[in-house]
């Protein structure tokens, strides 16, 4: 790869370098993988290559991140559209012109991500544009070609229109200078129009003394893709490659050779030598793993630290008793001492702000979710509602001391009132620091499948037949489809004898897996300290809410290093919610959830009996079946009927049933794992029983043990063997005989590894499934009221919850203005 500063010293009958590009995220119109494209480039000889997708910048840290892999120098960059005035929106205004812009360096970049922010959010109208002021104020760093056929100097030159075209020069050279703006030719004879142009073109350039750069306008990687990208278009214009009238690409807008483009502009080297000049120019360096925490504005400036473990204290005397004390004091001070090592103090003292915001405001929070509740700063400052001594969660399991991540603290709210928990964000630490998170659906395999089918013009019914052969998705997964067309008998008969099949087929496994659609997380929320446009450019939701996105998804912002927050709605916090405000009116009963007793016999018998309808994640037929033969006694049944009752783990649910209630069939491999899997009845449920047996058994520190479960759990079979190894090792040293630590690799730690469930989070949903219990057993009246009231919309939920009430004795009027109380 060519360094930065370093002058491009290569033949230019040797190199060429492509700056005009799109991949998948110029959506529905490229068909190119960023990555596809610098291995393409790479294979060619080229020293480096472009991105410039349309009004878009969605795909560019995964662009530069390949190039970085690959060595290849990537060039980020956009292919924006300008008119006079991005403020006026009317019908005139339909069409716009296209700009080439790329980034020199960290200026540019930052620049760029302005422009494409300010397109979409002030001058959006059928596409996100830009004007020539915004541009202005917005150009350094950035270097500007004339860009193609509809570029504003271009329509200027086939409209001939010497004059115009020249005072677009004119503005152009105002604002990038002569050495930063080229004017751009392309090679395609198959357009009459892009000849007139070029020499147009060049008679402009020789007139004006300016740099010609030649480009290729890409659109997918090889030219045997040409036909899978007609498709694709008809795809996204809703016609079929048949279709006299449909938008096509008939000229070779692949990535083509050095030797190729070179052999194009034979009588125009400077064309080809300025494609290196500009990569020569261009320099940019994305940082990444940066640690981009907002600051939390603590009372009188205090050190962040120092106000956490003053809140963690406060929260610690008022949960635990005398006795309690000096273990929950160890606890704190150890994970403090990490969290401060890692600099997270901020992020505590950010989540417990906006909790306790939506608890001031009687926005019903969940008691926690993942591995947060594996942290007693958590549980001291009321983040989440288990005591993680109590019920032997493990902080590693939320915070690796021996892998420094950000923390991942996701909240349940009531999904009613979750919009009021952003918005809350966005006051506090401001409208543009704050956003939720861009999602891509990409095209699975039948989808595909049906797509291109349509696209071919063959019938819905032959089409639906093929689809029907491709193999059902296994946990929500298809398997790709050239693995299908070898793997699965029908599919693999009709791909071999049909030709139209196999044509279909072929296509689609082309488009699998290309983005079809910009869409919005459920839940990612991004909070910065400075302003997000620093980061990511912003764009809005698709939709008239006017909610505010990044452009990156969130593999890219983590990357960066920008802290993501998961706001989940969870019905059932608003069934809750509801059911505790019906409580009140008619019985003037304060209920609070975090006190209730935890060893209610009323709510405990209900569960025994099954009579789970409504409550949460205990209402299925399988689930009350196997209650009424456990009979829990306790929360931690319930936190392992949760985890247990899962295709896999399922199978041990009876083991776990008769260890119950006849302890002396409990067996263990190791006495070392009596006091790790008593609780469970020597079944092992829990990720965090895993550790602790990597712990007591090989002797590993808890942040060795989660690595070897990640480790264990991605199937690497070189990982695998690694860990294995490193596991029989430590054990041998801890006395045990290499035969049996092996054994207990292989039945314990290896299969496990595949099913184990976070007792931390099953612990907090369990919570969830007790406080629904108690309300049906002792308000059954109140809690179907608010049941009913959430499934209104369902009217299939609705039979199923009026026949728990005529089971429960619970008479349900009709409606009735006078009597019902609105929501």
């Amino acid at each position: 790869m060519i360094k930065s500063g370093l002058k491009l010293i290569l033949n230019i009958y040797m190199s060429f370098v492509h700056l005009h590009n799109h991949s998948h995220y110029s959506l529905l119109d490229g068909l190119s993988r960023p990555e596809e494209m610098i291995l393409s480039a790479k294979e060619q000889g080229s020293p480096a290559i472009a991105l410039t997708d349309h009004g878009v910048m969605y795909g560019s840290v995964e662009f530069y991140k390949a190039g970085k892999k690959h060595g290849v120098k990537p060039i980020i960059g956009c292919e924006m559209y300008i008119c006079e005035d991005r403020f006026k929106k009317d019908a005139t205004q339909k069409k716009s012109n296209h700009l080439l812009l790329l980034a020199k360096n960290q200026i540019g970049y930052q620049n760029l991500m302005q422009l494409v922010t300010q397109a979409h959010l002030d001058g959006f109208y059928y596409k996100p544009r830009i004007d020539h002021a915004l541009l202005a104020k917005y150009s350094e760093g950035l270097i500007a070609t004339s860009g193609c056929l509809i570029g504003e100097i271009p329509r200027a030159l086939l409209n001939n229109d010497l004059e115009l075209a020249q005072k677009k020069l004119g503005i152009y050279l105002d604002i990038f200078g002569r050495e930063d703006f080229y004017l751009e030719v392309q090679d395609h004879p198959k357009i009459t129009d892009q000849g007139i142009l070029n020499r147009n073109i060049f008679d402009l350039a020789a007139n004006a003394g300016l740099n010609v750069v030649a480009t290729n306008d890409c659109h997918y990687t090889k030219p045997e893709d040409r036909d899978a990208h007609d498709i694709l278009v008809s795809i996204q214009t809703g016609k079929t490659i048949y279709d006299d009238d449909r938008m096509i690409y008939t000229s070779n807008h692949a990535i083509r050779t050095p030797d190729d483009m070179l052999r194009a502009f034979a009588d125009r080297p400077d064309a080809i030598k300025n494609t290196l000049a500009i990569a020569e120019k261009c320099n940019l360096e994305i940082p990444l793993g940066l640690n981009l925490l907002p600051h939390f504005p603590t009372p009188n400036k205090m050190p962040a630290a120092e106000y956490l473990r003053e809140l963690c204290i406060k929260g610690l005397e008022q949960r635990y008793t005398e006795k309690q004390k000096k273990g929950a004091y160890e606890r704190l001070e150890y994970e403090l001492k990490i969290i401060s090592q890692m600099g997270f103090d901020d992020y505590f003292l950010i989540v417990w702000d906006f909790i306790n915001y939506a608890r001031q405001n009687g926005i019903v929070v969940g008691p926690g979710r993942g591995s947060a509740a594996g942290s007693i700063i958590a549980y001291t400052l009321g983040i989440t509602a288990l005591d993680p001594l109590q019920y032997g969660l493990l902080f590693e399991r939320f915070l690796n001391p021996e892998r420094i991540s950000m923390p991942d603290i996701d909240i349940d709210f009531a999904d009613h009132r979750r919009d009021e928990i952003i918005q809350y964000v966005k006051q506090k630490y401001g409208e543009l620091n704050v956003a939720q998170v861009v999602t891509f659906g990409t095209m699975a395999a039948k989808s595909a499948v049906r797509d291109v089918g349509r696209a071919m013009g063959y019938p819905y019914s032959e089409v639906d037949l093929i689809a029907k052969k491709m193999p059902q998705p296994v946990l929500g997964k298809h398997a790709p489809l050239q693995e299908s067309v070898v793997n699965f008998p029908e599919l693999k008969l009709e791909y071999e004898t049909n030709k139209r099949a196999k044509a279909l087929l072929d296509n689609a496994m082309k488009l699998e897996g290309t983005i079809r659609h910009a869409g919005t997380h459920a839940c990612a929320v991004i909070i910065a300290e400075k302003e997000l446009t620093t980061y990511t450019p912003l764009q809005f939701a698709s939709g008239k809410d006017g909610t505010m996105v990044t452009q990156y998804s969130m593999k890219p912002l983590e990357e960066i290093g920008l802290l993501k927050m998961d706001f989940l709605g969870l019905r059932n916090l608003t069934i809750l919610e509801n059911a505790l405000v019906i409580i009140k009116e008619r019985h003037d009963v304060d209920i609070d959830l975090t006190k209730i007793p935890m060893d209610d016999e009323k709510a405990f018998t209900l569960l025994s009996e099954g009579k789970t309808t409504g409550v949460f994640q205990l209402e299925s037929g399988g689930m009350k079946r196997y209650l009424k033969e456990l009979k829990p006694t306790q929360l931690e049944d319930i936190i392992a009927m949760n985890a247990l009752y899962r295709p896999g783990p399922m199978d041990y649910i009876p083991d776990y049933i008769r260890g119950k209630h006849k302890s002396e069939t409990v067996k263990y491999m190791h006495p070392s794992f009596e006091g790790i899997l008593k609780e469970t009845y020597g079944v092992c449920v829990y990720q965090e029983q895993l550790l602790e047996i990597a712990k007591v058994f090989a002797g590993f520190s808890l942040g060795e043990a989660d690595i070897l479960r990640k480790a264990v759990g991605k199937k690497d079979p070189q990982l695998l063997a690694e860990q294995r190894q490193k596991f029989v090792d430590s054990a041998m040293k801890q006395g045990q005989e290499e035969a049996f630590a092996k054994q207990i690799f292989i039945d314990v730690i290896e299969p496990f590894a595949g099913y184990g469930f976070n007792k931390s989070h099953a612990a907090c949903y369990a919570m969830i499934s007790y406080q629904t219990a108690y309300l049906k057993a002792h308000y059954p009246t109140e809690f179907m009221a608010a049941l009913l009231t959430s499934d209104q919309g369902n009217t299939d939920r609705v039979v199923i919850d009026l026949m728990e009430c005529d089971v429960m004795g619970v008479k349900v009027l009709p409606p009735n203005v006078n009597e019902s109380n609105v929501n």
